[in-house]
């Protein structure tokens, strides 16, 4: 195949089954009689019971953690993390410059700063870099694993340990990855996980909140739940208790039947994980040695989640062809779902970090956001292309028709310059 023509020039595609070639969640007949029953069952929870109290127990046990809080979405899961870790005006906290922007934005409004710290070679946050911007203000670190790999937890719990921050991490990626014999989300203080369609554990929209200290459970209740669940969770005695018919006034709660669907594809998590590992593993070697390609090689003590497969674009060794011909060659080829990040890209390109003040009143126009920028973050961002990582036997083969592609294009990319 990868001494015919490109497709893009008149030649034969590599991928010659019709797309679309990724979908997520995968729908089985137990998932649609979940939503049924729960349909029938009720649509309205408004207290920790049923499928809520299900879900949110099962995902307590599957992490190891005490508590688990769901949310209507991962940024509200996110806002509640960071407003029941005390975090408020003033405070600052240390985000990588590289993330989906929803790990920084709810800081916007508790009043506090997101300050950006720029990303090593991998997309990971560099401690060395991060740790230049601590100041007297800042509360905490938050660690993000992309793409669902997850980031050196051991590096990061020390550093936050050193300079006394509260450990934080966005698991929105990251669903049953494990560092070192533990899951991710388990490392810090607190960590929130997105439920949004894409993820790894899907319930459509939705969110939570995991964490082993029982006094930021009650603050998270507080900041997204109120009435029933407060009253019933909070121990009476406690001086938060008389907040419970209101908590913060904010509604964040997930719907029963999202919550159906998380339950129910929970069950298969870690089949469907085990199948990424393995069809990662075949894209990784397939890719090895192909020019202007680097797939990714995890430590042997992580094992992602596999939520993409990010590769590193080195146009120089292909004659410095530019990464959007090579993508446009590869769509050409039938490899539709390979693409570069959109929404995941260095927070200083988005107006609201570089100009807050029109929408936030209080908040300075380049806050957060140096002069030099954050070169790193730019580069790893303009060279990375993702490509799914699927999950089921029956779809290696298309896995090895876009691995064939990428390497088709690679091998010809002299013919597109």
């Amino acid at each position: 195949m990868n001494n015919s023509p490109l497709a893009v020039l008149g030649g034969t595609p590599a991928v010659s089954v019709p797309g679309p070639h990724f979908t997520w969640p995968p729908i089985t007949e137990a998932d649609r009689q979940a939503v049924a029953r729960q349909l029938e069952t009720a649509v309205s929870i408004p207290d920790r019971s049923g499928v809520i109290a299900d879900l949110e127990d099962t995902l307590a046990s599957y992490l190891g953690v005490r508590h688990v809080v769901t949310t209507c979405t991962g940024t509200a899961a996110l806002h509640s993390m960071y407003a029941a870790a005390g975090i408020g005006p003033g405070d600052e906290v240390i985000v990588p410059a590289l993330t989906f922007h929803a790990t920084a934005t709810p800081l916007f409004h508790l009043g506090a700063h997101p300050v950006l710290a720029d990303v090593d070679e991998q997309g990971q946050l560099d401690l060395k870099d991060a740790a230049r911007r601590i100041t007297a203000r800042t509360k905490a670190v938050v660690a993000v694993h992309l793409w669902g790999l997850p980031e050196d937890m051991d590096a990061l719990v020390s550093f936050a340990d050193e300079y006394e921050l509260m450990l934080l991490e966005d698991g929105s990626h990251a669903h049953g990855a494990i560092w070192n014999h533990q899951h991710t989300g388990t490392f810090g203080t607190a960590a929130a996980f997105s439920l949004n369609g894409p993820k790894p554990l899907s319930a459509g929209e939705g969110g939570f909140v995991a964490t082993d200290d029982t006094e930021l459970y009650y603050r998270v209740l507080l900041h997204g739940q109120y009435n029933k669940r407060c009253r019933r969770e909070i121990p009476a005695n406690h001086p938060l208790a008389r907040y419970a018919v209101t908590g913060m006034g904010l509604k964040l709660r997930i719907h029963p039947l999202a919550a159906a669907l998380a339950r129910t594809q929970l069950t298969r998590l870690d089949d469907r994980l085990a199948g990424r590992q393995t069809v990662a593993a075949r894209m990784s070697v397939a890719l090895d040695g192909v020019a202007g390609i680097r797939p990714p090689h995890p430590p042997s003590t992580a094992r992602p989640s596999w939520y993409a497969l990010p590769l590193r674009y080195e146009p120089a060794e292909l004659g410095g062809l530019p990464i959007e011909r090579f993508v446009e060659a590869l769509h050409a080829e039938g490899a539709i779902e390979a693409d570069r990040p959109g929404a995941t890209c260095p927070l200083q390109t988005h107006l609201l970090f570089r100009a807050p003040g029109v929408l936030l009143p209080g908040y300075a126009d380049g806050q957060g956001v140096p002069a030099e920028g954050f070169p790193a973050a730019d580069y790893v961002h303009a060279t990375t292309l993702k490509v799914p990582v699927w999950h089921h036997q029956d779809d290696v083969r298309l896995a090895d028709a876009y691995t064939t592609a990428i390497a088709k294009v690679a091998t010809h990319a002299k013919d597109l310059l």
